[in-house]
């Protein structure tokens, strides 16, 4: 296997022989496979198995022996993922292997259900994730400590979905600048000489040419022309099309964003950085399907040739938009890549972008909505989304606000006006696009963490890719 884009090497496990030190994992009070000394130096630092809770544990020598790690009670838990992500971020450097008296070899073996099984992947991946760190601007060092893959764990899997989160985050993070969309061409054309896939890319006014109005209408006012990537691997299986919005940067155009809105548009490319993470994660695991990925690359300027409010497009499907607010962009060029999508009638359309406030005002930063019609497909991503500690909420195409989306002078409204129901009327407009592909989904995520968590540095993040991930075998019969 050649190694990922953007490399992280902290997100790696300890290479296989590595002598490691013990860490005991504890719900409260102290494991009985610690000697009496080494219970009583933890009592004498006031290790109590909070949630949190770490001690090292010296050997007679005076180094490190090992540790034991406290991880709170189930109702703590439950506030929060990636626990074990404390652990990674604050042991000494070295090799470190799970340990627990009630299975030999050391292994997860708590009590408390909502830690056994699946919950191990997730929190295993939690580690790995807190090695990321963003460093192309500044030294930023990352943690030492490297765990053992418990037993029982595909390695290789859960690196091959760090790596794919690993781009994701540095995509997003990677400012305007130096990821317009030429650098996110290049990184998409870095991907397929990877790992054997074709890109083909229509460009600039080639996009008026081959059909694409409203993603070179958002584009056109760029110096850095707008275009449209379409990445393919495989040639056996169901067909997956990924659809991702690449708007590398967003004004808001002519109805411009006040600076307090414009602050993280590096990261309205979100949706495009997530599903090229996707794409390394399947293509890396060497999943049994078509895939093809389809993004459009534009940066939303200002500029004498803007695209104005109250213009009138017709895309690619033969529906007409009003323009309504120059901010509501990234529908419009979604609009273009799904119709295009849809085309080829794939089995599955799945659609990702950093697309409405509302979505965030609804549900947060942390767990973005889903909208799709198949109810099969939900039950599947609704329980890969639990397995895989990738939280999504299902949230209606709600067909009683169509005519919100109708303006009546043309076919549809990229921005119905009184503000409500926004990530729903979103949603609504995105779905006129698919008409020939009986199945298809759409996240409205956000791509970025608020604050530090856990797992996840401030910054940009993926959301939804690893859920998706899981539920590609019962959603495509793999």
């Amino acid at each position: 296997m050649t190694a990922p884009l953007h490399d992280h090497p902290a997100m790696h496990f300890a290479p296989a022989g590595e002598a490691a030190k013990p860490l005991y994992l504890s719900e409260g009070g102290l494991p009985d496979a610690l000697s009496a000394a080494q219970r009583s130096w933890c009592e004498a630092q006031g290790f109590a198995g909070k949630l949190g809770d770490l001690c090292v544990l010296p050997d007679a020598e005076g180094g490190v022996a090992g540790a034991v790690f406290g991880l709170g009670t189930a109702a703590e838990r439950v506030r929060g993922r990636f626990h074990l992500a404390r652990a990674a971020a604050a042991l000494p450097g070295g090799a470190w292997a799970l340990e627990s008296p009630d299975l030999p070899g050391g292994a997860w073996a708590l009590e408390s259900p909502d830690l056994l099984g699946e919950a191990l992947e997730a929190e295993v991946l939690g580690w790995l994730f807190e090695g990321y760190r963003f460093a192309r601007y500044h030294a930023a060092p990352a943690p030492k400590a490297r765990l053992v893959c418990p037993p029982g764990l595909d390695a290789a899997r859960l690196e091959a979905i760090a790596a794919g989160e690993a781009l994701t985050r540095d995509l997003i993070n990677t400012p305007a600048n130096d990821m317009g969309p030429d650098e996110l061409e290049a990184e998409a054309t870095a991907l397929a000489a990877q790992h054997g896939a074709t890109l083909s890319v229509i460009h600039g006014e080639d996009l008026l040419a081959q059909g694409f109005p409203l993603i070179h209408a958002v584009g056109r006012a760029s110096v850095r022309a707008p275009r449209l990537l379409d990445l393919r691997w495989g040639d056996a299986g169901p067909e997956l099309t990924l659809v991702g919005k690449g708007v590398c940067f967003d004004t808001g155009g002519l109805d411009l964003k006040p600076a307090s809105s414009m602050g993280l548009m590096k990261k309205d490319m979100g949706g495009a950085a997530t599903v090229l993470g996707l794409a390394q994660m399947i293509m890396t695991l060497g999943l049994a399907l078509r895939l093809r990925v389809l993004i459009p690359a534009v940066e939303n300027a200002v500029a004498g040739n803007a695209f104005r409010p109250q213009d009138i497009y017709t895309g690619r499907k033969g529906i007409s938009v009003e323009i309504n607010n120059t901010d509501a962009e990234g529908r419009l060029v979604l609009a273009d890549a799904l119709a295009y999508a849809d085309e080829e009638s794939p089995d599955l359309i799945l659609c990702m972008a950093t697309l409405t406030g509302a979505a965030r005002v609804a549900l947060g930063p942390d767990l973005p909505p889903f909208y799709t019609d198949d109810e099969a497909l939900a039950g599947a991503l609704s329980a890969a989304a639990a397995q895989a500690a990738d939280p999504l909420w299902r949230m209606p195409f709600w067909a009683p606000y169509e005519p919100l989306i109708e303006p009546g002078i043309a076919d549809l409204d990229n921005a119905p006006s009184g503000g409500m129901a926004g990530s729903i009327t979103a949603a609504l407009f995105l779905r006129r696009f698919v008409t020939e592909s009986e199945r298809f989904a759409h996240f409205d995520i956000y791509g970025w963490q608020p604050a530090a968590k856990p797992g996840r540095p401030k910054g940009g993040v993926g959301q939804g890719a690893r859920a998706i991930l899981a539920a590609l075998p019962r959603a495509l019969d793999l």
